[in-house]
């Protein structure tokens, strides 16, 4: 079956198609096997915003130098450092003296605060659904510990929202591959509704290539059909309902509300946000909306919504680099622009 699927998505010669991903770690996973290198040049594989720390407002960024600049001891994931805000990024903020530390989980932070109780923290608390457990977990620690110096600041997003406003906006798109992470929590079924509402089928897959392969062969082959539907090609640990307790989590401490996506805009009912009852552990999450380029030549926006590739930006490969990164594409090894520039061999 292996076989079969690489030889009819190699010489595949029907219409031409454009299949978005919109997992971080999927376009991470298609750049580092060469998956473009291995299908028919007539499908064509677009990145979508499927990187967390790439859609986050640079008001988020600067809202967190604020914060590091105030006192407060700044906590996140090392692939936030590098984001530029209007200003700068974190990074150059621990430059110029704040406390800005990097973890692996953010439970790490508990024992942050518990050790140091005349120092508050706050933790930036980026992610998509599949992160959201985690947070909801730290919430319930803070809770039973009566850790009462630990806040956060939230960036949490939903998939299938922005995916609606790609196609509502006329994206031209012929298939998703749909996020084999988020899809643990949400099940298959959460993209049921947009498929049919667009007439866009959506393929749920995995990481490795075998998995990745089969995801767009399906994707192919529902698209070949004019079909619209979802089938899941990551069956082992996706399924049709998804992590109902994760969900259960979510919803207690988490509400949904607007939200703001680098490069996008605003996206109704695309984020998740403390509820009322446990605001006093919110850093300032709501409103930050602005959202000035570091440098105005930056094609994110254009790139994150599949109207661009990252080889058309001016920046690309030559002033903008992993090393000296003037947009958030560039960043995180899930992001658009990293992920090309590996495949590409700059």
């Amino acid at each position: 079956m292996k076989e079969k699927i690489f030889e009819e998505l190699k010489n595949y010669d029907g219409r031409p198609l454009r299949l978005m991903e919109v997992c971080g770690s999927h376009t991470a996973a298609i750049a580092r096997y060469g998956i473009k290198e291995m299908i028919s040049q007539k499908i064509r594989l677009i990145s979508g915003p499927g990187c967390p720390v790439c859609v986050t407002a640079s008001s988020y960024i600067d809202r967190l130098i604020s914060l590091g600049e105030d006192g407060n001891v700044i906590v996140t994931f090392g692939d936030l450092m590098r984001v530029p805000g209007s200003r700068g990024s974190l990074s150059e903020a621990r430059g110029r003296g704040a406390d800005v530390r990097m973890v692996y989980s953010p439970l790490d932070v508990i024992g942050m605060a518990q050790n140091e109780s005349e120092k508050n923290f706050v933790f930036a608390a980026v992610g998509f659904e599949t992160t959201m457990p985690v947070y909801a977990v730290l919430l319930e620690e803070l809770l039973e510990g009566g850790t009462e110096n630990v806040r956060l600041l939230t960036a949490l997003k939903h998939m299938v929202p922005v995916m609606e406003k790609l196609l509502s906006d006329g994206c031209e798109v012929d298939g998703f591959l749909a996020p084999g992470h988020v899809s643990v929590i949400t099940g298959e079924d959460e993209f049921c509704k947009t498929a049919e509402k667009y007439g866009v089928p959506f393929a749920v897959a995995g990481f490795t290539a075998d998995e990745v392969l089969s995801g767009i062969w399906g994707l192919v082959k529902m698209a070949a059909d004019r079909g619209a539907s979802v089938r899941n090609f990551y069956s082992s640990v996706v399924t049709k309902e998804g992590n109902t307790r994760a969900k259960e989590k979510i919803d207690r401490f988490f509400e949904r509300k607007d939200a703001y996506w680098r490069g996008i805009g605003n996206i109704p009912d695309s984020g998740s946000f403390l509820k009322k009852e446990y605001e006093k552990y919110d850093a300032g999450s709501y409103g930050l909306i602005k959202d000035e380029k570091y440098d105005e030549m930056c094609c994110c926006d254009r790139i994150l919504t599949g109207r661009m590739e990252p080889g058309e930006c001016p920046l690309f490969g030559k002033k903008c680099t992993p090393l000296s990164p003037r947009g958030a594409c560039m960043v995180s090894s899930e992001g658009n622009c990293f992920s090309e520039y590996g495949r590409a061999g700059i």
